[in-house]
């Protein structure tokens, strides 16, 4: 462990808390941003950087699934289902097609591809939603739960498409679906102990975090990822982060735990790796997957969000459109698998950076919904 990298990663770290606050930009591009010119001026990841950012990136899929509104999904499941379902499978098709059949890469490089630039960013939309006001309108409803469609696509996509099957798969399935289950079942017995509230050791905070180490274990055992049953455990236990104030604190304080120390390691490290010089030299290239995700987002989208969500069409098209962690982490898994390398990787990473901050820039300077009748209901209400 040298001294020096954990140095200059808690420079990066707080460094990027400060230019977020100024520039008004999610913190986790920031960091991606700061990692890649560190990394290109000779900064590389220990070991333990690299463990503790995949446990980050668990971690953010158990968070981004207890922000699932699951009673809005059933009412709305038609159009947010459809939704989500294009707005995966389109890019994911489209991208993947034109990275084996005109790119010239391999068949999982390809798959790779479309995987990371199919996925839509449920920490950007999430963030955008909250802080415009759209969170408690039909809008951001219908957009969080097409959201959390999308993303289910791209977990299942990197969980089926890239498992080796073996026996120790059986028992990393078998050992998800038992913890899921009991999780769900027993887990107020933890957050529901008068003994165990607000107490200095976190053990509720604790508690979760077995959870997630159980499934990286198992996971690593069985040749899998540990995205997609964190996902659905994080959807499954937002109850628990729902029914009371000392509830809602926990999530408060696992929230600030992971953005604080373990999140931020997972964006550096994935910004570690990519290579400045190496994007430059395949700028075409590229712009082009850049370019391909906007067009098969749009196709995907614009046409059932005119229909389904017609005061926002273009709003919902453009948010849809962002990507961040499961793009990264689907990138991340590519290289260290060796299915991508570095200029692929460099180059898919970059297109998803610019597709978390391009996108929304244009959302929000020129097509906020500030005229829907979902916000005057929202003005409404807070008037109240």
């Amino acid at each position: 462990m040298r001294a020096d990298i954990i140095l200059a990663v808690g420079i990066l770290v707080f460094i990027s808390s400060l230019i977020s606050l100024r520039a008004g930009l999610s913190v986790a591009i920031i960091e991606i941003i700061l990692g890649a010119v560190a990394g290109n001026l000779g900064v590389q990841p220990d070991d333990w950087m690299l463990y503790l950012a995949g446990f980050g990136g668990i971690l953010l899929t158990f968070l981004a699934g207890t922000e699932i509104d699951t009673k809005m999904m059933i009412e709305r499941f038609k159009e947010s289902f459809l939704i989500g379902l294009f707005s995966f499978l389109v890019p994911f098709t489209g991208i993947s097609l034109y990275a084996y059949y005109i790119a010239g890469w391999g068949l999982s490089a390809s798959l790779i591809a479309g995987t990371a630039l199919s996925t839509t960013s449920l920490a950007v939309v999430y963030s955008v939603l909250v802080e415009t006001g759209l969170s408690k309108t039909e809008i951001g409803k219908l957009l969080m739960a097409s959201t959390f469609i999308t993303d289910m696509g791209t977990a299942l996509a990197l969980s089926l498409l890239f498992i080796k099957p073996s026996l120790y798969t059986v028992v990393f399935i078998a050992v998800s679906i038992i913890t899921i289950i009991l999780a769900t079942k027993f887990s107020h017995l933890v957050f529901h102990n008068a003994r165990l509230k607000n107490k200095v050791i976190e053990p509720e905070i604790k508690y979760i975090f077995l959870l997630l180490f159980i499934f990286m274990y198992f996971a690593n055992l069985g040749d899998g990822q540990a995205v997609l049953p964190a996902f659905v455990l994080g959807l499954l236990m937002s109850k628990h982060f729902i029914e009371t104030s000392e509830t809602k604190e926990v999530r408060n304080r696992l929230r600030t735990v992971a953005y604080a120390v373990i999140t931020p390691i997972f964006f550096i490290v994935g910004g570690l790796k990519v290579s400045l010089p190496l994007i430059l030299s395949a700028f075409g290239l590229f712009a082009i997957l850049f370019a391909l995700k906007m067009l098969t987002k749009f196709i995907g989208v614009y046409f059932l969000a005119k229909k389904y969500i017609p005061n926002g069409s273009m709003y919902t098209t453009l948010l849809m459109s962002t990507g961040l962690t499961f793009g990264t982490i689907a990138s991340v898994f590519g290289f260290n698998s060796g299915i991508i390398d570095q200029v692929q990787y460099s180059i898919l990473v970059g297109a998803v950076i610019a597709s978390a901050v391009i996108p929304t820039f244009i959302a929000q300077k020129w097509f906020m919904p500030v005229h829907s009748e979902d916000i005057v209901d929202l003005k409404n209400d807070n008037g109240k």
